[in-house]
């Protein structure tokens, strides 16, 4: 009888552990089937999520050093006047709110400074968020790269979009529009290359630094 009752017990912690072996593995795997994948916009206008420039851009990679060289070869301007290349200082791995890093640099200078068009392209996209205060979007001429200004005091008289612009044309005024420190105006400049689908507020972030030094 001991015997019998040994096994019988035996028989049952076994059954127990592999059920809860079986349960522990189920929860698991529920948990991961839950997590939601990433959407994309479904039309010409962004997500709610996109419309500031913490998010407008979303990264889908490295940028190789041949994409650096490509846009090195396009001579961009500096774009905003009286700053000296040597003055610049490489802020784009710099932390902002939350796990996103800073995709851009600072070019600090006194408000009301002009800004103007890095290079060649067309004006995609003036846009006002509660970040990045007033932006414009830039294309240069392939549709493979857009410049993004933002914290603008103000845009250029009759700036529109659909513009062509020339490499040197006014844009608008360094401010500190949107969450940009009023004691500190500047402009917030990034380059991202574009998606297939070309959408302004979307694409593979590059560090201006590696592109303006």
């Amino acid at each position: 009888m001991s015997f019998c009752a040994g096994a019988l017990t035996a028989i049952y912690t076994d059954a127990r552990v592999a059920q809860m072996r079986l349960a522990s593995d189920g929860a698991a795997t529920s948990s991961a089937s839950t997590v939601p994948a990433p959407e994309g916009p479904s039309d010409s206008q962004p997500p709610a999520a996109a419309r500031d420039p913490a998010s407008a851009v979303a990264t889908t990679g490295v940028v190789n050093e041949s994409v650096i060289d490509m846009l090195r070869r396009r001579s961009l301007r500096l774009p905003v006047d009286g700053v000296q290349r040597s003055a610049l200082r490489d802020t784009y791995s710099d932390p902002r709110t939350g796990a996103r890093s800073h995709e851009a640099i600072d070019i600090m200078a006194a408000r009301r400074t002009p800004v103007r068009a890095a290079d060649d392209g067309t004006i995609e996209k003036l846009f006002t968020s509660k970040a990045g205060g007033l932006t414009v979007y830039e294309f240069e001429p392939s549709d493979t790269f857009c410049y993004y200004y933002a914290h603008l005091d103000a845009y250029a008289d009759g700036l529109h979009e659909g513009q062509t612009v020339k490499k040197g044309d006014l844009l608008g005024y360094v401010g500190s529009t949107g969450d940009a420190s009023p004691d500190a105006p500047h402009l917030h400049f990034s380059i991202f290359r574009l998606t297939p689908e070309h959408q302004w507020w979307k694409g593979e972030p590059i560090d201006p630094y590696l592109v303006l030094r």
